[in-house]
């Protein structure tokens, strides 16, 4: 299987068109909420993909891989964060 980037041509991420290919996430998001159980789900579904991963690095890699996952959760929050700050600020001036 051929690596696909996780940067684009203009070297922003594209983490989001991978988390699109996930179909219980997608799923999960069809009806515009998360319960308990879905949530869950995810928690099982991103141990399972960390210990997989966790396996094959080496201790390098692992390292990078560690300040990837808390850099992309930073960004994560942070942008959902700004975007709900953008859309209060365009409800409160309508």
């Amino acid at each position: 299987m051929a690596r696909e980037s996780w940067l684009d041509s203009e070297n922003h991420p594209t983490i989001d068109a991978h988390v699109q290919q996930l179909e219980h996430f997608t799923k999960s998001l069809a009806d515009g909420v998360i319960d308990k159980a879905e949530l869950a789900q995810q928690e099982k579904n991103l141990i399972a993909a960390m210990g997989a991963a966790e396996q094959v690095l080496s201790d390098e890699a692992h390292a990078a891989v560690t300040k990837l996952l808390a850099e992309l959760a930073a960004y994560t929050v942070m942008e959902m964060l700004h975007t709900m700050t953008t859309a209060r600020l365009q409800a409160a001036i309508k």
